[in-house]
């Protein structure tokens, strides 16, 4: 394999990681969005944990 198209593959993967990282830091900042809407209540179960008797 010659140095060039070497240095290509090399250059192409970099471009494709570089975009998947993109995409999940976009999709981590759509769920954090979710979470820290306003209004929103987080609602518990009355009987979540109860203790063992």
């Amino acid at each position: 394999m010659g140095p060039e198209l070497h240095l290509q593959l090399i250059l192409n993967r970099v471009d494709e990681l570089r975009e998947e990282a993109a995409r999940h830091r976009r999709v981590r900042e759509a769920i954090k969005s979710r979470k820290n809407r306003t209004g929103e209540v987080r609602r518990r179960s009355l009987f979540g944990r109860t203790p063992n008797t």
